[in-house]
């Protein structure tokens, strides 16, 4: 065996190892989101997200993967690749088109989940499977394409080394804009304005599934080397596990003292700030940058939660301040603490300037995009549930069965928080 058949074959697997990785954060989707919302919604959120899976990657293959990673086309979208062929001799990367498309497409899914998580509990299920095609064959493949795909702002020298700006700050905009358009829960602002929150159905299981997120983000960052050999693999890790931890430990600490009591929702989502924040300068920062990065992450995520429930906008995970407010962090700080070209350590502002350019352009196209597609939707089918759909609980409204069974004796219940109790 050569040693470009040994490298070649090294970098496959790391590839195809890192993508699995990426797709079992799918699973941690589901848990966190399941025990984020009440009990009676809890396999509807399943059935979301194997939506994301089994929808999202057929039409990225038919069509998104083209869209984002074909022959460019003006700088705006891709002009070949449709179902994995064509001619895609313009992408030099280390491993096969196959396992390219592979790794490109469990990032794929991840964007799509990012919306659902801020729609739980009140969307209709016919309108999420429409969206699902929106996002993954159209509105995210573009926008990728733009900065990977040899589009425009890669051209303007955009850095986003694993998809702070592309993958979350783009999701958590088209949650935004999801969120407003559906309206809230049932009950979630009372006639006053004060916001209730109904209790979480699970807590230990949505830590589950922060944890599993947490393992998958190594893939997602790591694994976005494409090589196995690269010697960055070791920073990048370390990186990102110091902004995780920098970002739980904030919220954990804030909460802690502000409220005499650590609140366990704001540090699970602190912590997944803190791997957001660093997602676009992973392979570009210090250590010492990370740490800051998490930090800040975290507190932002907490602000805009505040932020959201002044605006009487529901988002029963925190898919907004987690994916948009860290990844838009994120992005600017590669400006600022990047060990090249970064405006902290000598750069000037060029990057940073850069940076500003795409954030702001991804993110009105994820809201924008978002708002039109599902404006289209409502043509076909209601966006929300019924009341009584709502009231009974989309398990069995949509898929005519619960979760499982709690014993003759539990009697279903919502428990509501007093605006005074809630963590604001």
């Amino acid at each position: 065996m050569s040693v470009h058949e040994l490298g070649s074959g090294l970098n496959t697997t790391w590839v195809v190892l890192t993508a699995a990785m990426i797709l079992l954060m799918e699973g941690g989707f589901a848990l966190l989101e399941a025990g984020f919302v009440r009990y009676k919604n809890n396999v509807n959120i399943i059935m979301k997200v194997f939506a994301d899976i089994t929808l999202g990657t057929l039409c990225y293959y038919l069509l998104g993967f083209g869209l984002m990673y074909g022959k460019d086309f003006l700088g705006v979208i891709g002009s070949s690749g449709f179902l994995i062929s064509g001619d895609l001799s313009h992408l030099k990367v280390p491993v096969s088109i196959d396992t390219y498309w592979l790794f490109q497409t469990a990032f794929t899914i991840a964007v799509i989940s990012i919306v659902s998580g801020a729609v739980a509990e009140r969307i209709n299920f016919r309108a999420y499977l429409l969206y699902v095609i929106a996002m993954t064959a159209v509105i995210y493949p573009i926008a990728g394409h733009w900065v990977w795909g040899g589009g425009w702002l890669g051209k303007l020298g955009m850095l986003d080394f694993a998809g702070s700006a592309v993958i979350h700050s783009l999701g958590g905009f088209s949650a935004l804009a999801a969120a407003i358009m559906i309206g809230p829960r049932k009950g979630k602002y009372t006639a006053s304005g004060t916001s209730s929150i109904a209790l979480p159905s699970n807590l230990p299981l949505a830590s589950v599934g922060a944890f599993l997120l947490w393992f998958g983000w190594f893939g997602f960052n790591a694994g976005s080397t494409l090589s196995a050999t690269d010697g960055r693999i070791g920073h990048i890790a370390v990186v990102t596990m110091i902004s995780a931890a920098s970002g739980g430990a904030v919220t954990l600490l804030y909460t802690l003292f502000r409220y005499n009591r650590s609140d366990a929702p704001s540090v699970i989502n602190g912590s997944l700030a803190g791997l957001v924040g660093i997602t676009a300068g992973c392979a570009f920062v210090s250590d010492h940058a990370a740490i800051l990065i998490g930090a800040v992450s975290g507190l932002l995520m907490m602000g805009a939660t505040a932020w959201l429930d002044a605006k009487k906008i529901d988002d029963p995970v925190g898919a907004f301040p987690v994916h948009a407010v860290s990844g838009m962090w994120g992005t600017l700080a590669l400006g600022l603490f990047s060990m090249d070209g970064g405006l902290f350590t000598g750069g000037g502002w060029h990057l940073l300037g850069v940076q500003l350019i795409g954030l702001i352009v991804l993110s009105a196209w994820g809201f924008l995009a978002t708002w039109l597609f599902l404006k289209a939707i409502r043509f076909a089918v209601p966006l929300r549930a019924s009341e009584e759909e709502e009231e009974i609980g989309l398990d069995i409204s949509y898929h005519g069965i619960m979760a499982g069974n709690r014993g003759p004796d539990f009697i279903e219940y919502e428990a509501d928080y007093s605006s005074k109790d809630k963590l604001d």
